[in-house]
C-alpha cells in the first residue's frame, strides 16, 4: 500500500518559476550578452570550455535535434506521466532555453553557452504547461545521483530553474543527498519578488541552505523587480532578456531567475575544469562552492537580494 505522504507528493504541484518570453528569433550568430557579462570567455582556454563536465538539467526537457544542442546531450529521461521514459523532448521551450545558456555548442552560427563543451543530461519533470509534481523532481535528483555515462561519467552539477512554495522534507533530503555525493545543486531563487529586499519570498528547492540560490540582474547590473529576496540567496547573474536556444531550432529572449541559473551552472563547469587541473585532484562540493563565491563582485546592494554579488569569472 502506498503511504499517504507519497500520494501527496504526486498531487502537490511544482512549477517553473514564472518567466516572460520577450521575443522569438529565427536566426542569430553571437556570444550572448549574458555569457559575456559574466566573463565566461576569460576562462574558456584554462577550462577547455567545460569539456567532460556533466550537468543534469531538471526542467521541461530539451529539443534534442536543435543545431546548437544536439552534440551536447549525453542522455536523458522523462519523469512525467506524458510519453515514454526515453522521450525527453521539450514541448514548452523553457528547458531548451536553459540548456542553451549552459552549453550551446560552438558551430559558427546560433549562440554559444557558458560552457560550450560540457555535456547535458536532460531530465524532464515538467509538462508543456510547465507543471509537475514534487515526486518527479525527487526522482530526477536521485536518478542524476546514480546515473553513469557510457564512459562512467558522473553528474557534477544539477541545474533546476523551477520551484514551489511548499517545503517538502523528501525534496530537501534529495538535495542533501546530491551534495553528499559531491554534486553541486544550483536553483533559481524564484520570481515572486516585490521589489523590497526586506521581505522574504521563498521558493523550494532554492531556499534550502544546501542549494546554490541564484537571483537575477539586468544588463545594467540592477536587481530585477521579480527576483526573490531572502537570507539564502547566494549570488546573482544576468536574467533579463536573455537570448538562447528555443523550440523549432529557433532562439528567444526570455526573462526570469530561470535564465540566471544556467549562467551559474555553466560557470561551475568551467570552474571545475580549471581548478581541478590546477589542484590535480577532484574537488569536493564545498570546495567548488568556495571557488564559485570567490568569483563574485558585490554590487553594494542588500545581501538579501544579491547574496555574495554578481557572478564574475574574470576574478581569480
Amino acid at each position: 500500500m502506498r503511504k499517504l505522504s507519497d500520494v501527496l507528493l504526486q498531487r502537490k504541484k511544482i512549477r517553473l518559476t514564472p518567466f516572460r518570453v520577450k521575443e522569438i528569433i529565427e536566426d542569430i550568430s553571437e556570444i550572448p550578452q549574458g555569457v559575456q557579462m559574466i566573463q565566461a570567455p576569460a576562462l574558456w582556454e584554462k577550462s577547455n570550455k567545460g569539456e567532460g563536465v556533466v550537468i543534469a538539467v531538471i526542467d521541461t526537457g530539451c529539443q534534442t535535434d536543435h543545431p546548437d544542442l544536439k552534440d551536447r546531450i549525453i542522455g536523458g529521461r522523462n519523469f512525467t506521466d506524458k510519453g515514454e521514459p526515453d522521450n525527453f523532448s521539450d514541448d514548452n521551450g523553457h528547458g531548451t532555453h536553459v540548456a542553451g545558456t549552459i552549453a550551446a555548442t560552438e558551430n559558427n552560427s546560433g549562440v554559444m553557452g557558458v560552457a560550450p563543451l560540457a555535456k547535458l543530461l536532460i531530465l524532464k519533470v515538467l509538462d508543456k504547461y510547465g507543471s509537475g509534481n514534487y515526486q518527479n523532481i525527487i526522482d530526477a535528483i536521485n536518478y542524476a545521483i546514480k546515473w553513469r555515462g557510457p564512459n562512467k561519467e558522473k553528474v557534477r552539477i544539477i541545474s533546476m530553474s523551477l520551484g514551489g512554495s511548499t517545503d517538502v522534507s523528501k525534496l530537501h533530503d534529495a538535495v542533501i543527498k546530491g551534495v553528499k555525493n559531491n554534486i553541486i545543486v544550483v536553483c533559481a531563487s524564484g520570481n515572486n519578488g516585490d521589489n523590497n529586499s526586506k521581505t522574504d519570498e521563498l521558493s523550494y528547492p532554492a531556499a534550502y541552505n544546501e542549494a546554490v540560490s541564484v537571483g537575477a540582474i539586468d544588463f545594467l547590473k540592477r536587481i530585477t523587480k521579480y527576483s526573490n529576496s531572502n537570507n539564502n540567496v547566494d549570488l546573482v547573474a544576468p536574467g533579463d532578456e536573455i537570448i538562447s536556444t528555443y523550440l523549432d531550432g529557433k532562439y528567444a529572449k526570455l526573462s526570469g531567475t530561470s535564465m540566471s541559473t544556467p549562467h551559474v551552472s555553466g560557470a561551475i563547469a568551467l570552474i571545475i575544469n580549471m581548478c581541478e587541473a590546477e589542484f590535480g585532484r577532484t574537488l569536493m562540493e564545498s570546495e567548488i562552492y568556495a571557488q564559485l563565491i570567490r568569483r563574485t563582485t558585490s554590487l553594494d546592494l542588500d545581501k538579501r537580494s544579491e547574496g555574495n554579488g554578481m557572478l564574475d569569472l574574470s576574478r581569480i
